[in-house]
């Protein structure tokens, strides 16, 4: 089974409706809620999506949005090894930096499904935009 983290944009697209990505956000969550994938997100992610999602919504909303997507995904652990190797990483976005090494260090993520790409030049996994991941997931290279 592939087992992906699922970067705070895409969940974010979904969240929000941001078009044109929200079809293929959705599409990447519902592979998580069937089982057909393993998805994962972060501390930090569950955390940037709170405060994004909170400025639009209730406490109680967010609180029940979040319930949602952590019943259908697991959360990676960020522990001292994985800050360390993100302050003293080239990584321009420390919070990028976070996700990957705590992906890195899980030693069994897939691939890192996010939109931007470019942040994640120096990394060991496959980085992915989830158009590119649905196309192969499809079977249209």
């Amino acid at each position: 089974m592939t087992r992906i983290l699922i970067d705070t944009d895409i969940i974010l697209d979904f969240f929000f409706d941001r078009q044109p990505f929200a079809e293929n956000a959705a599409k990447i969550l519902s592979l998580c809620e069937s089982k057909e994938i393993k998805g994962f997100v972060t501390p930090v992610i569950i955390s940037n999506v709170y405060y994004l999602l909170r400025q639009t919504a209730t406490h109680l909303k967010v609180i029940e949005k979040l319930k949602q997507l952590v019943s259908i995904t697991e959360i990676l652990i960020i522990d001292k090894d994985a800050v360390l190797q993100a302050l003293n990483s080239d990584f321009k976005d420390f919070e990028d930096a976070l996700q990957n090494y705590s992906a890195e260090l899980d030693k069994e993520i897939d691939v890192i499904i996010t939109r931007n790409t470019k942040d994640f030049k120096n990394n060991l996994l496959a980085v992915m935009t989830p158009d590119n991941y649905m196309k192969i997931k499809s079977g249209d290279h």
